[in-house]
């Protein structure tokens, strides 16, 4: 578990599944547009179950890290996953993320990315972790900034969201930059 002000985030467990299918149940509607399409089954409680095993395996093989962000209640408000793990000579990942409508705009978000880039480049040791963002989506680069991700390039029609070829922009964070501005 990683904390910071007023929140943690953690990997989920089985017992974590009840969490999981409300978050979707209460977010779906709002989190869609953003996402590529699922099945329905997805969205069972069967679904985040088997959703939560996965994630199991694949932090135990390094392919991908899934947290849950929880604030010290423990009510579950967003989701942040490490995942498309390169080793070798480029020590590379992908980050995603999702926060419940209802906690948009209030700054967790971007200390649950420090959180995931102190346990990236600290724990796991990448050496670069990159998004994509819909140029449209304005708050989702504000944060990867705020983090000291870097504009890289535009990428067309570079994901599947909600349907439709998605055009993103590409952002990075390596160590050197994560060592820099860590305490600040």
């Amino acid at each position: 578990m990683l904390q910071t002000n007023g929140l943690y985030i953690r990997p989920l467990s089985a017992k974590d599944v009840d969490f999981l299918y409300n978050y979707w149940q209460e977010n779906r509607a709002f989190l869609e547009p953003f996402n590529p399409i699922r099945p329905e089954s997805y969205y069972t409680l069967e679904g985040q179950l088997e959703k939560i095993k996965t994630e199991i395996t694949d932090w135990e093989n390094d392919r991908s890290y899934g947290f849950g962000i929880f604030l010290y209640d423990h009510q579950l408000i967003g989701r942040i996953t490490l995942s498309n793990i390169v080793r070798a000579s480029w020590q590379n990942s992908t980050i995603g993320y999702s926060m419940a409508e209802n906690m948009q705009g209030k700054g967790y978000m971007t200390l649950a990315i420090k959180l995931a880039l102190q346990f990236a480049f600290e724990e796991i040791g990448l050496h670069r972790v990159q998004a994509g963002v819909m140029p449209r989506n304005k708050g989702s680069i504000r944060v990867l900034e705020k983090n000291g991700f870097l504009y890289e390039g535009l990428s067309k029609y570079h994901v599947k969201i909600n349907g439709v070829w998605e055009d993103h922009k590409i952002f990075a964070i390596t160590t050197e930059t994560w060592n820099h501005i860590k305490n600040k």
